[in-house]
């Protein structure tokens, strides 16, 4: 797979097969048919909760119960 950013050269990723089977999960699941978009909005939350922690803060996630659960890189 390829990803392209404005001024930065493609990047070629190399997936072993379980990381391949969850990335063509996601893609059906998120109703796309390019897995890079998938990709993308997983980097973006990643940079979002680095850029988060470097600011002292935390991400956390709520379940439909009301479960809260810290975010752990």
């Amino acid at each position: 797979m390829e990803l392209e950013s404005p001024g930065a050269p493609p990047v070629q990723l190399t997936l072993n097969a379980t990381a391949a089977q969850l990335l063509a999960r996601l893609t059906v699941e998120l109703g796309s048919d390019d897995p890079s978009s998938v990709v993308l909005r997983a980097l973006g939350l990643f940079e979002l909760a680095q850029r988060t922690r470097r600011h002292g803060g935390r991400i956390v996630f709520e379940s439909e119960r009301g479960d809260r659960s810290e975010v752990a890189f």
